[in-house]
């Protein structure tokens, strides 16, 4: 059975870790690698996963790609386990998506990003009550990509299926604001990981995705520890050992200029150095040049013994 509204919103008070998607040299999906990650992801502590997400490559897989993937997930993880599936595109493709994810038992619908050139705000407020029209269970939108008024924000929170909202806007005063002003029974979640969740604690928001903690969550949990310990010197300390993994996975990579490229290669990088599975990308996400493949092992390095000095 799928978890309650309660418990999923109970579930997002804490660090969710992106299922990413590994695909073998001819670009299929190797779903049995998939639940060997999130076995052994929940096995480290993890409770809640984001099963067809931004970072597991959501827009190069087919709807029943989708389906399948958020499957696997479903399957290989115990009960207590949360799993939010990405959903997107047409309000008709998302109901038929979400329809899907209702028959294999996600727990909570994680709407992606609106893709539209042009947006407006009470089209897209439109948008997700049709969705919540369509389904009994919780919708958490993922606030990304645009720069939405406080007002949207807060009629976003009046929705009555939206449990919890992904905020991943790099302004903190634009989310204080919509946390004051919008419903108390919304759960906020800092989509910006690591970097964002000591100053976005602040703020209001009671949870937050994952970064570096995708492949090495006792990073993310201690951070959650002591956040919610208020003990800002070590939550900072915990902050800082992240940057620099952070910080690479916001770079071009060679032979482009767009910011973010390698981010979910580095990620993929990052799993298999950690023991887990990682694959390779299909298009338009590029694998690693040679050299940043060397550069994401010096930082795994440098992450590792951070966490030997701070952690173990």
């Amino acid at each position: 059975m799928p978890l309650t509204a309660t418990e999923v919103q109970e579930r997002l008070r804490g660090v969710a870790v992106g299922l990413l998607t590994p695909f073998d040299e001819n670009r299929d999906i190797e779903y049995a690698k998939i639940e060997e990650n999130a076995r052994a992801i929940y096995d480290q502590g993890i409770r809640t996963f984001l099963a067809t997400a931004n970072i597991s490559e959501y827009h190069s897989l087919s709807a029943e790609e989708r389906v399948e993937v958020a499957k696997a997930s479903v399957d290989a993880l115990p009960d207590d386990a949360c799993v939010l599936a990405g959903v997107g595109g047409s309000t008709a493709a998302a109901t038929d998506l979400i329809q899907a994810y209702e028959r294999i038992g996600v727990d909570a619908m994680m709407i992606m990003p609106p893709d539209h050139t042009y947006l407006h705000e009470r089209g897209l407020l439109n948008y997700y009550r049709k969705l919540d029209d369509a389904t009994e269970q919780p919708l958490v939108p993922y606030v990304r990509g645009f720069d939405p008024s406080v007002e949207y924000l807060v009629d976003l929170t009046a929705i009555d299926g939206i449990v919890g909202i992904k905020y991943a806007l790099e302004d903190g005063v634009k989310l204080g604001q919509a946390v004051s002003a919008g419903a108390d029974d919304v759960v906020w979640v800092d989509g910006l990981a690591e970097p964002f969740a000591v100053s976005f604690w602040s703020e209001g928001i009671e949870g937050f995705s994952a970064g570096v903690s995708n492949f090495r969550p006792e990073v993310g949990l201690e951070l959650f520890d002591a956040l919610s310990e208020e003990n800002w010197e070590r939550a900072r300390e915990l902050r800082n050992i992240c940057m620099p993994f952070q910080n690479f996975r916001d770079e071009t990579g060679t032979d482009n200029t767009i910011p973010g490229a390698v981010s979910v290669a580095a990620v993929k990088k990052g799993l298999e150095l950690a023991g887990l599975h990682g694959g390779t990308v299909r298009e338009p996400i590029h694998p690693l040049s040679e050299a940043d493949e060397r550069r994401a092992e010096e930082l795994y390095n440098q992450l590792d013994d951070d966490i030997e000095r701070l952690i173990k």
